[in-house]
């Protein structure tokens, strides 16, 4: 049985890890290169740096703190924001990435994810898809959760590995920093309904709601950040009780 993850998420702004509630209110917690240490040291098993205000602005990701990050752990890490094109993409795999998160280019260029997949492979590919609930319907939403579109979260999921990502990460924007649990009725019907495996985001404050979504919401990992920066759950502790509850995680 393949070893469900504990993925910290990194929300990156001009270098430095903040933390909001649905991407806004944002306050600074942190070194990006500091904090990532520290989670590869504590037994994290991946790292996702997300440059949360690239695609707003305009701005692609910056390439030399990926390379400073890559210098500075020996674990996996993900870089997304502001990836738009083949180009951005190969920058940040030279740099050091170990694969690229793709959300806002993809919706609008569904082309990019084959394109990247194509010429690097499907596992370095991860389609981030952030959804909310409208009108009883999980609608894709763009550019940090802020812009609405009419793509449906499951047909997108399904498209989106149809066209060569090797992972989905999904966040609800609907839990996104109010630690009240995963939308784990949602990520479970996607693992039903993909090959690939999912990430699991938006939501956590608890261990309790960690091992829901890798149990009941059948996610192959768990992304979490406000409960990891503040302390309130320390990796080696949540993975001692994870294992404990039957759960196959890495000790």
């Amino acid at each position: 049985m393949v070893a469900k993850r504990i993925i910290p998420c990194l929300d990156v702004k001009d270098g430095k890890v903040v933390k909001g509630i649905h991407f806004v209110d944002l306050k600074e917690v942190g070194d990006a290169i500091e904090m990532g240490v520290a989670y590869a040291r504590e037994g994290a098993d991946e790292l996702v740096y997300l440059d949360i205000s690239a695609s707003r602005e305009g701005r692609g990701t910056f390439v030399d703190l990926v390379g400073r990050i890559a210098l500075g752990i020996d674990i996996p890490f993900t870089v997304g924001g502001g990836i738009s094109s083949l180009e951005d993409a190969s920058r940040l795999l030279d740099a050091g990435a170990d694969k690229i998160s793709i959300n806002s280019a993809a919706v609008a260029h569904p082309e990019l994810i084959t394109r990247i997949a194509s010429k690097y492979g499907s596992q370095f590919v991860v389609c981030a898809i952030d959804a909310r609930c409208i009108d009883g319907t999980w609608r894709v939403t763009t550019h940090g959760g802020t812009r609405p579109t009419e793509r449906e979260l499951f047909s997108w999921a399904r498209e989106a590995q149809e066209r060569g990502a090797g992972e989905i990460l999904f966040t609800s924007m609907d839990h996104d920093g109010t630690r009240s649990g995963y939308a784990c009725e949602q990520l479970a019907r996607l693992s039903e309904e993909l090959s690939i495996p999912v990430i699991a985001s938006g939501g956590a404050g608890s261990i309790a709601h960690i091992a829901d979504v890798l149990t009941r919401g059948r996610a192959d990992a768990a992304l979490a950040a406000s409960i990891f920066h503040y302390g309130q759950i320390r990796i080696p502790e949540l993975k001692k009780e994870l294992q404990a509850q039957g759960i196959n995680v890495r000790i």
